[in-house]
């Protein structure tokens, strides 16, 4: 049955002891020695960001939650600061504290002048004097100085400047001299045993299918194994589900669905998605157009679904060649759960279960295409589009609508890409036509970075250059160019939207060339319409900027087409190699070659209904995904002939 998130009580989140609990946290071993500290100089008080009781106007960001050990607080405020975050707190016992902040300076890996995710600790109104954001290129601890508290205070995020600032927890301790360490294990160590969670994870249950991964691959999944008689648990990282389809990413969703001679292949595609618009290209657009409710109504009405957002997977278990459950941690909790099943399937786009796992994969940094944040614009002198702001600021920007003031003013960005003498979509100067076009500037797929660096553990890096790039245009534009005086940014993703990492080893690998070829298999099981669509850096972008480009261009002409329709293999949708793993979306087995026509979400969707419907056949018939095609591929056909909704026969005892 559905459910929603486990959230425990605020004051699991903060958490005052001794010196035996802080030496975990202890830079040197010290605190961990008996009779090392006494209790008194070992008192401290340590605050999570995402246990902030109000986050005001700040973000919760997890992608880079692998490499971190925690999820992080992020100030998106396009450049108008965001409202604060604020706690209240109770102390061991009055007295001075030392304040450590766990941040990072996120432009000072390009030795980027200006420190735009400045922010302040405000303690019950005060702000100490250190204002944070300020040092260092990587996570750290960041010393606040000293603070004098009674035994309960309010605590607050004051963001500076709207720019992206990010902190991910504070540490109040009265030993002025102890020093945090920044070991993410020894941090997590710390966290787990400070929350008082428990050694090992809850039980989750037990489930015939676990799904992780929420877009629309792993959102067709659940659907339609449950829909064909399965209990499945469907695990996402996210509050919506969607994933670069959704409200946060918004990228639109193509790919052609219901095709012969499997009509019925994209229906619950068709059923979870909004209609298909005709007033050109949706990228970036509202979010209602994205519909995230939609999605979410139809998951909660399967009863067969156990439905865990906020959840990210952290850890698999092993039975020999087989996965025999999944650890899933809260991003907001930071409690686990152990989730076991039958079968498993990855839909998280990086492969992330199936690495864990140690199935066979492909990835290679070299020749990779990036990830994209969308952003547009609004006219604020235009009161339907004030109206539809999905701004912060949104009351004032309306008042200031009423009272007849349009201008929108934008601050210089020093630390962003210096574009005031280079070419970008959209400005005149420098193209053939000389005119400036606000639709080539924003809404474009095209606004990409991350060419040739790692998409999954250099995630935070890639956005944060797509940041630095649409924050630097927008700048040119209105403070060199002198353009667009009421105009402002309307929205902008903070979730990147990637377009390929690792990718699962199936019994059949496609490339680009089976499309170009229509290589005929027995296991056609999902259309393919979309052609071979690779992305590169676009050379009369790429001065000045090599290795860093932040412009995409893409393979076209008849060496990437192939035709109207190919039907892709079930046999690229298994591990080869760990007996009880599927995969669905930009994560299958295919070249490189071969994902570029596999990887736009309406096929993904596709995916994961045949994940979906092959699973219910492996619990029917008791086998495995490959026995699928050995024994049982005339039992998924029919299934593929039944409409999206129709429920399985009883399942088949026979052996």
């Amino acid at each position: 049955m559905a459910s929603t998130p486990l959230r425990l009580p605020r004051r699991e989140f903060i958490g005052f002891a001794g010196a035996t609990a802080l030496g975990l946290l202890a830079r040197s071993s010290s605190l961990a020695e008996p009779g090392g500290q006494d209790a008194d100089t070992g008192e401290f008080l340590f605050l999570e960001a995402e246990a902030f009781a109000d986050r005001g106007g700040w973000e919760l960001d997890q992608q880079s939650m692998d490499q971190m050990g925690s999820p992080y607080l992020l100030a998106h405020g396009l450049g108008i600061p965001v409202a604060d975050a604020t706690a209240d707190v109770t102390f061991p016992s009055a007295g001075t504290y030392r304040v450590w902040v766990r941040t990072r300076d996120w432009v000072a890996p390009w030795l980027a002048p200006g420190a735009p995710g400045r922010f302040q600790i405000v303690v019950d109104g005060k702000p100490l004097d250190e204002v944070f954001g300020t040092k260092s290129a990587a996570w750290h601890w960041h010393d606040g100085g000293v603070v004098d508290v009674g035994t309960e205070a309010t605590i607050a995020l004051h963001d500076l400047t709207g720019f992206e600032g990010r902190c991910e927890a504070i540490l109040f301790c009265k030993d002025a001299a102890f020093e945090p360490t920044n070991d993410v294990e020894a941090l997590t160590r710390f966290r787990r045993r400070l929350l008082g969670l428990p050694d090992q994870p809850d039980d989750g249950g037990t489930f015939d299918l676990v799904v992780v991964g929420g877009g629309l691959a792993g959102t067709c999944a659940a659907l339609a194994a449950a829909r064909n008689g399965l209990d499945v648990a469907l695990v996402q990282d996210r509050p919506v589900l969607g994933g670069n389809g959704s409200s946060e990413v918004r990228v639109w969703p193509e790919g052609t669905t219901n095709e012969q001679p499997y009509p019925h292949v994209g229906d619950i595609v068709t059923e979870i998605l909004p209609p298909i618009e005709k007033n050109g290209v949706m990228n970036g657009t509202v979010a209602e157009n994205f519909d995230d409710a939609r999605k979410l109504a139809v998951v909660h009405a399967e009863p067969r679904i156990t439905l865990l957002t906020n959840h990210r997977a952290v850890d698999i278990s092993m039975d020999g060649t087989r996965i025999s459950a999944v650890v899933i941690q809260s991003t907001e909790t930071a409690r686990q759960q152990r989730l076991q099943a039958k079968l498993f399937a990855d839909c998280t786009g990086d492969a992330a279960i199936g690495y864990l796992a140690g199935a066979d994969y492909e990835y290679e940094v070299a020749n990779l295409m990036g990830s994209t944040n969308l952003f547009s614009v609004l006219d604020a002198s235009d009161e339907s589009q004030v109206l539809k702001c999905e701004c912060k600021d949104k009351s004032a920007l309306a008042m200031r609508y009423e009272q007849g003031q349009y201008e929108q003013p934008f601050p210089r960005c020093p630390w962003a890409l210096d574009l005031k003498d280079k070419p970008f979509p959209g400005r005149g100067k420098f193209s053939s036509s000389g005119q400036d076009r606000l639709d080539d500037f924003a809404r474009k797929w095209y606004w990409e970075s991350g060419f040739d660096k790692d998409q999954v553990n250099d995630i935070e890096l890639i956005r944060d250059h797509n940041f630095r790039a649409a924050y630097g245009a927008w700048d040119v534009l209105k403070n060199v160019d002198g353009l667009y005086p009421n105009h402002r940014l309307g929205w902008l993703a903070y979730v990147a939207g990637k377009r390929e990492s690792r990718r699962l080893l199936g019994d059949v690998v496609l490339d680009g060339e089976d499309f170009i070829q229509q290589r005929q298999f027995p296991d056609a099981a999902f259309p393919c319409s979309w052609h071979i669509d690779l992305h590169f850096p676009r050379a009369e972008f790429q001065t000045g900027f090599e290795g860093n480009e932040f412009i995409a261009d893409y393979t076209r002409g008849k060496d990437y087409s192939y035709g109207s329709i190919y039907w892709a293999p079930y046999r690229c949708l298994y591990s080869r190699n760990i007996d009880n793993l599927f995969m669905a979306g930009r994560d299958i087995s295919v070249t490189k070659t071969g994902l570029g026509p596999v990887r736009v979400m309406r096929t993904c969707g596709m995916m994961g209904e045949i994940v979906g419907k092959a699973a219910s056949v492996c619990v029917h018939r008791r086998t495995l995904p490959r026995g699928v095609y050995e024994h049982h591929l005339d039992v998924l056909q029919e299934l593929m002939r039944d409409p999206g909704g129709t429920q399985n026969p009883s399942p088949d005892t026979s052996g």
